[in-house]
């Protein structure tokens, strides 16, 4: 792992630079403004496993119901109020709040009133690659 410098890690290997990817969520939400929607932060870094986002969704606003074939994706509320539906359950999505999304499930997000703001984390998506067809 590497060192918040960046520098290797005392046992020498070199990772995913996990401290140069964190974010202060409060001051994140703030200084984003009122306005501001969709990911409004996301972890970087060639190396990474994972992929992480921050989303805040305004008053009203919804993720439409789809399906997800292939990546459990956890969810953690951060801010604000909202409805999380998950294979026909209503879950309460607000300030820690942590539901798991199982691959295949169908989910949608709806925003309350005030908006609502979550982090969502899952196992990176594989790069595209050409195949011949079969």
């Amino acid at each position: 792992m590497t060192d918040s410098d960046g520098s290797a890690g005392s046992d020498g290997s070199r990772g995913p630079e996990v401290f140069g990817d964190g974010v202060a969520v409060e001051a994140l939400l703030r200084e984003a403004g009122a306005d501001a929607a969709g990911a409004l932060w996301r972890l970087t870094g060639t190396e990474r496993q994972l992929d992480a986002n921050v989303v805040r969704l305004r008053p009203g606003a919804a993720v439409a119901a789809h399906v997800e074939p292939d990546l459990d994706v956890l969810v953690l509320g951060l801010a604000g109020r909202g409805t999380l539906h998950c294979a026909g359950v209503e879950h309460a999505l607000e300030p820690g709040a942590l539901r798991l999304l199982p691959r295949g499930a169908e989910r949608a997000v709806a925003a309350g009133a005030e908006g609502v703001a979550y982090l969502t984390v899952h196992r990176r998506r594989p790069g595209l690659t050409v195949r011949p067809r079969p």
